[in-house]
């Protein structure tokens, strides 16, 4: 035992420092279920602004007063709790937020799996079903984002509303400006083909939600599919009713 003891090497002072551990939110989205279960709730959350602001829209079909009535509302919620915009430009900057986390965890998700190709994002699950959509996911959400920026220079900074049309965008006349902007053809058809894209995405993404979030069940395939379907029919046929609308004359000035 004292021989043991003595051969024993001389003892340094140096500590091994322990590792900080992250916070357990990050170290989960470090891992492929985080990022998936991130792109499912970021993706719930837009669903959710994409489907209010189509419902919103359709007051367009009762007139230029009912419309800006509606454009005033999303500006004075909660006041005078709140000052005047401030839940508007609250729920803004939410939604960029989770337009941010959605294409980081997406991106992250592709890295990881091409490195890892044995790990697939899909389980076996019918995927042919959504297979066109799931291929075109990247270039969809690629249209979608581009389409955003224009949208908002478009009909909320004003930037581009008038370019090609009569040199006119009226702060606090919603209707107006949707119409002017609307009215011009290549603009109608950017808006169209968006959409479109859009409903692609949208289609892809309701289905996979389900598998991101756990809740996949062989037996509830074509219910998932129906769903689906039906959510991105209803938002691609309610946003391009908007431009034809406008250029039928059924809505207008």
């Amino acid at each position: 035992m004292a021989q043991a003891i003595q051969s024993r090497g001389p003892v340094t002072g140096t500590a091994v420092k322990a590792k900080k551990r992250r916070p357990f939110l990050l170290d989960l989205y470090g891992t492929a279920v985080g990022k998936k279960y991130v792109m499912a709730v970021t993706g719930i959350m837009l669903l959710g602004f994409v489907l209010t602001h189509m419902i919103g829209n359709l007051k367009m079909y009762l007139g230029a007063e009912d419309y800006n009535h509606y454009a005033e509302f999303l500006r004075e919620v909660l006041v005078p709790i709140l000052p005047r915009t401030v839940l508007l430009w609250l729920l803004r900057f939410g939604l960029i937020g989770a337009v941010l986390l959605h294409i980081h965890a997406a991106y992250s998700l592709t890295v990881m799996n091409r490195k890892a190709r044995s790990v697939k994002y899909q389980s076996p699950r019918d995927y042919q079903i959504a297979n066109f959509a799931s291929r075109t996911m990247r270039w969809t959400g690629i249209i979608v984002a581009l389409f955003v920026l224009w949208h908002l220079a478009d009909l909320t900074w004003g930037t581009l509303n008038a370019v090609g049309g009569d040199g006119v965008f009226v702060r606090g006349d919603a209707y107006g400006n949707v119409v002017r902007s609307l009215e011009r053809v290549p603009v109608a058809v950017l808006y169209i083909v968006a959409n479109i894209a859009l409903g692609t995405h949208l289609f892809h993404g309701v289905w996979s939600l389900f598998q991101s979030m756990g809740w996949n069940n062989p037996r509830f395939n074509k219910w998932r599919r129906g769903i689906a379907t039906a959510f991105a029919t209803i938002i691609v046929v309610g946003n391009v009713s908007f431009p034809i609308a406008v250029l039928a004359g059924i809505v207008g000035k």
